[in-house]
């Protein structure tokens, strides 16, 4: 069964928390982004190289393997959009489908362990780069390419949700992975 492509619009995670993973955004600073990211990095090198991190827990969602290379690749395009930001007043971003990343890259046949050296390093580039921002660049903007304005601040708060909410996809997906072992 392919995987439905997410064509909701997560920008509401900027408003209120997401209940499914219970991020808040009220919790989130630039200060201290980068070490957060860090702590985020850190949770996915057990969670792939568990045996089943190549399993779909449905066939519907994600495997460990695939989120993790959408973290992965999240970490790497966030670091490239606040490159731009930082450096640019007011930058238009390139779409990014990361649905179609995912089947063009074979998020499903990638390796794990390699998946995991790739997210620790490039979540230390995107730390190191949050590290830089000053409060006199929180205000700096940039724009998505359906629209969607975010501020330096406002875009720490939206990306910063993407890591967390996968985790706790996965540990669903590890949960089910578990009670179907049981039966």
């Amino acid at each position: 069964m392919p995987i439905e492509p997410d064509a909701k619009d997560w920008t509401w995670v900027l408003e209120r928390p997401c209940h499914d993973c219970g991020f808040d955004p009220a919790s989130v600073s630039v200060i201290g982004l980068g070490e957060r990211i860090r702590e985020l990095a850190a949770a996915w090198p057990p969670l792939l190289a568990r045996p089943d991190a190549t399993l779909r827990p449905t066939g519907d969602q994600w495997s460990a393997l695939e989120y993790g290379c959408h973290v992965r690749d999240v970490f790497r395009l966030y670091t490239y959009r606040l490159g731009l930001m930082l450096d640019q007043d007011g930058p238009h971003f390139p779409n990014w489908d990361q649905d179609a990343t995912a089947v063009a890259e074979r998020y499903d046949l990638q390796d794990p362990a390699t998946v995991a050296a790739e997210l620790l390093a490039a979540a230390a580039e995107n730390a190191d780069l949050w590290d830089t921002v000053t409060p006199d660049q929180h205000a700096r903007t940039g724009v998505r390419s359906d629209g969607a304005a975010f501020t330096i601040a406002t875009f720490g708060t939206y990306f910063v949700h993407d890591p967390i909410h996968h985790l706790d996809d996965v540990a669903r997906g590890n949960a089910i992975l578990a009670d179907s072992q049981l039966d």
